[in-house]
């Protein structure tokens, strides 16, 4: 008998959810949803949207009867090659997200629908471009009522926007927290006063919270609360012209101008793009992690060879720089995201399961760990042994650069503090990580004292 999984994440809405069979992910729609589901599908507004891939698609497959007896159907959606959540997303990736959001709203209703959820979880990036991935989040539009979504989208993306747009730009960490968006009232204190001269920020965000703890302990004559369709249309005019108009520029961190201020040679710097390039040719991988990724230059070498790949970093700026670029290039096969590799993500939600860890999400076929140990080592105090366990647990090949501290580059790290690293040598590196890969190949760069490795992880019975 086949067996079915749940996915943990997938319990809150009764319109049904999702599940593994035999390793394949599958949605039930339960018959709940049967009058709204027969309406996407017969009404063009799928096909519509799945033509203008705002929306994944999918196969209706045989039902097993013997399931359960709220089933109406069973899909098959198109699988999203790597899973990612919105306090992984640079300001610009949130931005899209939203503006997809908002234009899958104004469709829907063009159809006679509407969304029913806003959730930034319901967007995941495929082929570079963010796409809505919750086929049962479409209800028929019923003249009159306020939009029932309208509250998660302010918390899901123009909170978090104008926060990382007029704050800080890492507040987008604040989904990490609030699982749900960030509140509206918590947003409101936080922004500074001269944003409430922008009436889009002032109606939306501070008279909204207000609105909100107002009737929080009051009885609301749901009947007595109208809004025409008109009034619809001009309130989603409204939120797409407040996202329009927020706009980070990436200046100003640590790592953004990365590769203006390096110790490489130019023919260091050919010659290490060369290595990086056998090595994977080498290994042939499906995706690649990279790890440090800064704006991506290394990343490309993989993405640019059709090879997915994951492009991570701790820097805001150059995550931002990277997307951009993916966005002018219309670039498929590479995907930036944040990530603080001594702090990455972890499981979230209900019993920790709602929202999956980053090594939950593994492991890679390859990582790369270009000029990232001795961050690790050494900014962070991680000893080589911990380094070497992490990355065996996430990869099964391992392009990793060793720099030594008499590197310019170490030698900065080190100017500030006292060198307690005595471990950090070459042989130690090569002794740690040997106990988990084999060294496949390794090759000292040109016009430097750094070297390449090729690894690849041990079999151990």
């Amino acid at each position: 008998m086949m067996t079915n999984k749940r996915l943990p994440s997938s319990f809150r809405d009764p319109s049904g959810f999702l599940f593994f069979r035999n390793g394949l992910i599958y949605r039930q729609v339960n018959t709940i949803y049967k009058e709204n589901y027969d309406r996407l599908i017969n009404s063009g507004l799928y096909e519509a949207l799945v033509d203008g891939e705002l929306l994944i698609s999918h196969d209706e497959v045989n039902i097993d009867q013997a399931r359960s007896d709220k089933i109406y159907k069973i899909i098959k959606p198109e699988l999203i090659p790597f899973i990612s959540y919105p306090y992984e997303w640079c300001f610009s990736q949130l931005k899209d997200a939203a503006l997809t959001t908002l234009k899958i709203q104004k469709k829907s209703l063009d159809f006679g629908m509407s969304l029913k959820d806003c959730s930034a979880y319901n967007i995941q990036f495929r082929k570079g471009k963010p796409v809505f991935i919750d086929t049962l989040s479409f209800e028929k539009y019923r003249q009159g009522p306020p939009w029932v979504a309208y509250r998660q989208f302010c918390q899901h993306f123009l909170a978090p926007l104008a926060l990382m747009n007029y704050k800080d730009i890492r507040l987008n960490q604040l989904f990490r927290v609030y699982i749900d968006g960030v509140p509206l009232d918590l947003t409101s204190s936080l922004l500074p006063f001269r944003t409430r001269f922008a009436f889009s920020l002032l109606s939306h965000i501070d008279l909204h919270a207000k609105s909100q703890k107002h009737f929080a302990d009051k009885t609301v004559n749901k009947s007595a609360r109208k809004m025409g369709r008109l009034s619809l249309f001009g309130l989603i005019d409204s939120l797409e012209s407040a996202v329009k108009k927020l706009a980070w520029q990436p200046q100003g961190t640590e790592w953004a101008d990365y590769y203006k201020d390096t110790n490489y040679s130019l023919n260091a710097l050919h010659h290490k793009k060369q290595l990086v390039s056998e090595f994977l040719d080498k290994v042939n991988p499906r995706i690649v992690w990279d790890l440090g990724a800064n704006v991506g230059m290394f990343s490309r070498i993989a993405s640019d060879k059709g090879i997915q790949t994951i492009s991570f970093d701790i820097d805001p700026a150059a995550v931002e720089r990277n997307y951009l670029e993916c966005v002018r290039k219309d670039e498929t096969n590479i995907l930036p995201l944040l990530l603080d590799l001594s702090n990455p993500s972890p499981n979230i939600g209900w019993e920790n399961e709602e929202r999956m860890s980053l090594f939950e999400r593994g492991p890679a076929d390859t990582v790369f760990a270009l000029a990232l140990i001795h961050h690790l080592a050494i900014s962070n105090n991680l000893p080589l042994n911990r380094i070497a366990t992490l990355l065996s647990k996430i990869c099964n090949s391992l392009i990793i650069e060793f720099v030594p501290k008499n590197d310019s580059q170490v030698q900065r790290l080190l100017s500030t503090r006292e060198d307690i690293f005595p471990d950090y040598t070459q042989q130690v590196f090569e002794a740690e990580f040997c106990k988990y890969f084999t060294v496949e190949g390794s090759v000292r760069i040109r016009d430097s004292e750094r070297t390449l490795y090729l690894m690849q992880k041990r079999k151990f019975t």
